[in-house]
């Protein structure tokens, strides 16, 4: 039985498309963090490159794959899925850092569990928040966007024309404040009632002297901030999905950014 060889220039198109399909499946937030085994992952890009393979394999342009510049093309399109990733991871950030601030305020300064994702400590309420906003990601099919937009970025952004000197690292920066300003929204309720709180105690402290007010802030803090958080979790689910409803309309600008 013959085997028919693969040519050696298709099968260097298959590895740029697959570097590119492993860049946009590694910044997938849920699949990016070490709790998804590496086989998995592999798997996954195998088979959606084996997919989208023959879709992709006419945007590559025709050229010579020598060593240098074939690795240089490689590197440059696994940076590609990692730019449009931290894109996505932002707003995990921005959930966190608001959940930080209030995990703070309400007592929980030094309760830290390990979060596989990030792989490294995280406060409690922290990872409260991420596992939420992770749930909200998976249930309006936001990981769908990134197959998507694997497809759309040879429109976009054909292969071996990254440009990181436009606007695209500016953009970065605003995507990063602007993380700053969800993060305080997603704290705002909390904080409010914790400095709220915070006034009566210290009021109640002036009028009874006896009163010890240290330790009567601990359960009241901790109390009041889950009740609060409690009430206002649908406009906190709200602000996500608002979040991650624009996510496919940044990577797009984002994309347009880093072409030439």
């Amino acid at each position: 039985m013959d085997i028919q060889l693969i040519p050696v220039e298709q099968f260097q198109t298959f590895l740029v498309v697959t570097s590119r399909v492993a860049g946009f499946i590694g910044a997938v937030p849920v699949l990016s963090g070490a709790q998804t085994p590496g086989r998995i992952k592999t798997g996954l890009v195998f088979a959606t490159s084996l997919v989208l393979f023959p879709i992709m394999a006419d945007a590559v342009p025709k050229t010579d794959f020598s060593p240098a510049p074939f690795l240089l093309l490689i590197i440059s399109e696994l940076l590609l899925g990692l730019l449009l990733g931290l894109v996505a991871r932002l707003i995990f950030t921005a959930v966190e850092f608001g959940a930080t601030v209030i995990g703070y305020q309400m007592g929980f300064a030094a309760a830290n569990v390990f979060d596989p994702q990030s792989e490294r400590q995280v406060a409690l309420i922290s990872q409260f928040q991420n596992v939420f906003a992770i749930l909200i990601f998976l249930a309006i099919n936001g990981h769908y966007i990134f197959f998507q937009t694997a497809v759309m970025s040879y429109d976009l952004l054909p292969p071996g024309q990254l440009n990181l000197s436009g606007d695209a690292v500016p953009y970065l920066m605003e995507l990063a404040s602007h993380m700053f300003e969800i993060g305080v929204q997603f704290s705002a309720p909390v904080l409010a009632v914790l400095l709220l709180s915070g006034l009566i105690l210290g009021i109640l402290a002036r009028v009874f002297p006896q009163l010890n007010v240290f330790l009567l802030s601990f359960p009241i803090n901790i109390g009041t901030a889950f009740i609060v958080m409690a009430l206002t979790l649908g406009m906190v689910s709200t602000l996500i999905r608002r979040e991650f409803d624009t996510l496919g309309e940044r990577i797009i600008i984002m994309l347009q950014f880093l072409a030439p």
